[in-house]
């Protein structure tokens, strides 16, 4: 059957003090879409060794099998994130996709360590292609250190309807809308601070929803497939965003994965706050 949400990209192990969580925006992504009510499914590479099937409940994954899981270190201080990587799985191309999985209505690539090749993009001429494309834009030392590299997109311009990356993604010096200028709809979220989208050539401000914080991690992930599912029902560039960022307000209340809310969970919390508008900056 063909899914109704696809996200492609490396699952990952990131390590903890006691072992490892599953991680990625492949795993957040499509485990956020099948709560949210759709049939997802995931294109990714990954050690054997990991029982994505009872890791990913519900979710369809089509695992390249890999001798090694692309693994992270998060480390956090004043709020914010330093990453290691200490290992990367192969990458993923066109040549992985199935045929039927060309109709996959909604779409998001979601590299982490530059492993999507971006002419996956051009497979799907008749989907709601979204990115999350803080992958491509990361490059690491011999130590594994993450930096900020100068990656710009060009090359989906044209195939990319929406593009979401956080605050903390951006090189420094670049501004969102003058770096990534070809997506037609641009979302920088910002944390507890809510997130912006440009529609249209103008910036809004799109609120947070009150969250009590216990892990960040995988959050903008989270927005990003939410907002997509959103968007592709409505249309609407601003309801979407609330959708997103009162979906992703779960997400940092529990560790991993476990805070990835269902929709009566996200639209209860939404009329709970009917308060929360866009509006411009």
């Amino acid at each position: 059957m063909v899914p109704q949400f696809l996200v492609a990209g490396h699952v990952c192990r990131d390590l903890q003090d006691d072992g490892y969580r599953l991680g990625g925006t492949a795993a957040y992504a499509s485990l956020t879409a099948q709560r949210l009510g759709l049939r997802a499914a995931a294109l990714t590479c990954s050690c054997c060794s990991l029982d994505l099937a009872s890791l990913l409940p519900g979710v369809q994954v089509l695992n390249i099998p890999s001798t090694v899981t692309t693994t992270f270190e998060n480390r956090y201080r004043g709020g914010k994130r330093q990453q290691y990587l200490h290992a990367v799985a192969p990458a993923i191309g066109v040549d992985a996709l199935p045929a039927k999985w060309r109709a996959c209505p909604v779409v998001l690539l979601g590299p982490v360590a530059q492993e999507v090749d971006p002419l996956l993009a051009r497979a799907f001429p008749k989907s709601l292609v979204g990115v999350s494309p803080q992958g491509w834009m990361r490059c690491w030392d011999r130590q594994g250190r993450i930096s900020p590299t100068g990656w710009d997109g060009e090359e989906l311009e044209g195939t990319v309807e929406v593009a979401v990356l956080g605050e903390e993604d951006l090189p420094s010096g670049k501004l969102a809308h003058e770096w990534l200028d070809w997506a037609p709809v641009l979302v920088v979220t910002e944390g507890m601070e809510g997130a912006r989208v440009r529609w249209q050539g103008t910036w809004y401000k799109i609120p947070a929803y009150p969250a009590r914080e216990v892990d960040p991690t995988g959050a903008g992930d989270v927005f990003a497939a939410a907002y997509l599912v959103r968007y592709h029902e409505t249309g609407d560039p601003f309801a979407s965003a609330l959708f997103a960022s009162c979906a992703a307000s779960f997400s940092v209340e529990s560790p991993g994965l476990e805070g990835i809310p269902s929709r009566p969970q996200v639209e209860q919390r939404l009329r709970q706050y009917p308060e929360r508008a866009w509006k411009p900056r």
